[in-house]
């Protein structure tokens, strides 16, 4: 009857069961089609759940289409085809990497910069979504038998880039704010356009950044050589930053 059907299909639908749910009859297979699940279901707002539903599962089949990872909240699909490392959302400008699970474009740490963690104290390396040793041919998982000079040092080198990054992104989070402070403003009568301001806020932010990043890349990076390079470009940019 109607009123069976449409209790069973509320239901599914409010548990987020409702994408390939089948009749209620145990014997049957038969999937009920879009076009009789609303003309079952009267309310709007299950409705609504129900096109989301549908519309949140296709963006799962896709390969190649998935969410805005704003962690602020941004309903906005993303098409990876063709952008590479990161793309920024038309909707709200955040910038998404798409060839990891971190929330945010890392440029210029690596993904695997992302996911790398080491023991301040015996230097091994794993994976912190695992727990997996980084290198599988290192034999001592669980007994540091590293110097306690050598564990000192690693340690002392870790808080320093660590400060460093968490400076960064404080100092972006100010930005952030205070563009949100002139945009309030900007918007009152009366009052010049403060467009240059703004733009500059944006850069400022980005400019961050790539600043707390390069953090992480400069601590994993062995490279002597390259290094000296990227601590000069690094020093640079911080430099022209602090004046902005």
């Amino acid at each position: 009857s109607q009123p069976c059907w449409s209790e069973y299909l509320t239901t599914r639908i409010e548990q987020n069961m409702v994408v390939n749910c089948t009749c209620p009859i145990s014997e049957c297979c038969a999937q009920p089609t879009t076009a009789f699940i609303c003309s079952i279901i009267s309310s709007e707002e299950i409705i609504a759940k129900y096109e989301k539903a549908l519309l949140r599962g296709y963006v799962e089949c896709c390969s190649n289409l998935t969410w805005c990872t704003n962690p602020q909240g941004c309903d906005q699909i993303l098409l990876k085809d063709g952008l590479g490392y990161g793309a920024a959302c038309s909707k709200c400008s955040w910038i998404s990497c798409f060839n990891c699970n971190f929330l945010e474009a890392h440029y210029p740490a690596s993904c695997s910069h992302m996911s790398h963690m080491t023991c301040a104290k015996c230097n091994h390396g794993f994976c912190w979504r695992c727990l997996k040793p980084w290198r599988p041919t290192h034999k001592d998982y669980y007994n540091c038998s590293a110097m306690v000079s050598k564990a000192a040092w690693q340690e002392k080198r870790f808080q320093d880039y660590n400060e460093r990054c968490t400076f960064h992104h404080h100092a972006r989070e100010f930005a952030m704010s205070l563009r949100n402070r002139v945009s309030s403003i900007s918007e009152m009568p009366k009052i010049r356009t403060l467009t240059f301001v703004l733009e500059a806020c944006k850069v400022l932010e980005q400019a961050r950044k790539v600043l707390a990043y390069s953090c992480v890349y400069s601590y994993y990076n062995q490279d002597t050589e390259s290094m000296d390079i990227v601590e000069q470009q690094t020093e640079s940019l911080e430099l022209h930053t602090n004046a902005l």
